[in-house]
C-alpha cells in the first residue's frame, strides 16, 4: 500500500487588517444602533414636553 498524501488545511495567523475592518463594521453597527435609540428616546420626551406645554396632558404627583 502506498501512503495516501492528506491535504492538511494550513493555519495561518489572525489578519491583522481583516480584524481592523470586522471591528470597524461592528463598531458602527452597535454605534448606529445606539444613536438611533438615543434619538428615538430624545423624540418620546420632546413629544410629551410639547404637549405638557400645550395642556393636552398634566401631571398628577401623589404623595404616599
Amino acid at each position: 500500500m502506498a501512503g495516501h498524501r492528506v491535504a492538511h488545511a494550513t493555519l495561518k495567523g489572525p489578519s491583522v487588517v481583516k480584524e481592523i475592518l470586522i471591528a470597524t463594521a461592528l463598531g458602527i453597527a452597535a454605534g448606529s444602533v445606539w444613536k438611533m435609540h438615543h434619538w428615538n428616546e430624545q423624540r418620546k420626551v420632546r413629544a410629551f414636553y410639547d404637549m405638557l406645554d400645550k395642556g393636552e396632558i398634566t401631571v398628577v404627583a401623589s404623595e404616599e
